[in-house]
């Protein structure tokens, strides 16, 4: 049986070049980089090599680069680190209905167990935040917003720089949770997105997993939620990953100032896609058709629930998502769909195409094939 990979959101599959470049951590460079003996000063000098690199794509110092074992630790060490280092200040929080659980997990424990009020902003039918929403929403005790820049489930696109210039000039710390973006659109300069913290995770454009990076604005040192250890200047303690650090610093230099995922070609994929869902009854795209990354079309599907739909697909080597890969197998209806004003019952029936570099028209030929004969069949029309 063929596989058509349409899970790109989810992850990537690792890069031949960039696993080359993993080796000698793999297999030569093993020392501690806290060691003070030779072998030691070799790692030491290749994990500060690849601070310095990832400081250069980023545009940033090499001291705002934080490397982490991904997206989610990225996400709680800016949010719960940004929170309790700006309690005295004020103890209000924004965040937005939408965000992955390694944020909206985050501000709910602030919440219930640390004394902070947190403003959850909605979102219109597309998945768009409103700026004008953002800003009613500060309080002179806001201390800190975090808003995805993109969302996993839709690929909708948000006007993070305009929420994060909002933010600054309040004078309030700002997080993005950016691990969808990086490899999908176009790339400058990490001050693009007008953030105090920005989480960034390899395994979503063709690097390794258990690797990311969090960039913190200096002076900003905010406390570290993993004790044990003076490592990345007293802000992670735990002895570096070494092999994933040289891999998310590759992957990021080779595929993300240039996108690894091509808009032009992927977006005559997915308008396609979204050309011959609109043929099917009962079928409702869901997020921005305009305002969106080219890879992704997410749609509900009446009648039906998500498990028995990737089920079938899978059975017939399409492999595709309920959402958020994190909340795989989860019966309960998509929150971003509930987010978007969809009812519970079409919440819980949503499915995801994500495409990547490696896509063809032919595997969205067969994928459209699939998905009708499965939507049938879950039906039972046959």
């Amino acid at each position: 049986m063929r596989t058509i990979y349409f899970d790109y959101n989810a992850t990537t599959p690792l890069d031949p070049q960039v696993r080359e470049a993993m080796l000698p951590c793999l297999r030569d460079v093993y020392g501690n980089p806290s060691s003070v003996h030779h072998v030691g000063r070799k790692a030491r000098a290749a994990l500060d090599d690849a601070r310095e690199r990832v400081a250069r794509v980023f545009q940033s110092k090499p001291s705002e680069v934080v490397f982490t074992s991904g997206g989610t630790e990225s996400n709680n060490m800016a949010i719960f680190g940004a929170a309790r280092m700006s309690r005295d200040k004020g103890r209000h929080l924004i965040t937005s209905t939408i965000e992955h659980h390694a944020v909206l997990h985050c501000f709910q424990w602030l919440e219930k167990h640390e004394g902070f009020a947190v403003t959850y902003l909605p979102v219109d039918q597309d998945g768009l935040l409103s700026p004008e929403d953002l800003r009613k929403a500060l309080r002179p005790d806001t201390v800190l917003v975090s808003l995805m820049a993109a969302n996993n489930e839709t690929g909708t696109i948000q006007l993070i720089a305009e929420l994060g210039e909002i933010c600054r000039s309040r004078g309030v710390l700002f997080h993005t949770d950016a691990v969808q973006w990086f490899g999908k659109e176009p790339f400058s300069s990490i001050h693009q997105f007008n953030a105090d913290f920005v989480s960034i995770c390899a395994h979503k454009f063709h690097g390794p997993k258990g690797a990311g990076a969090l960039y913190l604005r200096s002076p900003l040192h905010p406390p570290p939620l993993l004790m044990g250890g003076a490592h990345e200047n007293e802000r992670r303690a735990g002895t570096e990953n070494m092999a994933g650090i040289i891999g998310f610093t590759d992957a990021l230099e080779r595929f993300v100032r240039e996108p690894v995922f091509p808009a032009a070609p992927l977006r005559a994929l997915t308008n396609d896609l979204l050309a011959f869902l609109d043929t099917l009854p009962g079928v409702t795209v869901r997020g921005s058709r305009h305002q969106r990354f080219a890879n992704t079309v997410a749609f509900t599907v009446a009648g039906c629930d998500s498990i028995t739909l990737l089920a079938g697909l899978d059975l017939e080597g399409v492999c595709a998502s309920s959402g958020s890969a994190c909340s795989a197998g989860s019966l309960e209806p998509s929150h971003v769909m509930l987010a978007l004003g969809v009812n519970p019952a079409e919440s819980n029936a949503l499915v995801r195409f994500s495409l990547g570099r490696d896509s063809t028209s032919a595997e969205v030929a067969l994928a459209k094939e699939a998905l009708a004969a499965v939507i049938a069949r879950a039906r039972g029309n046959l």
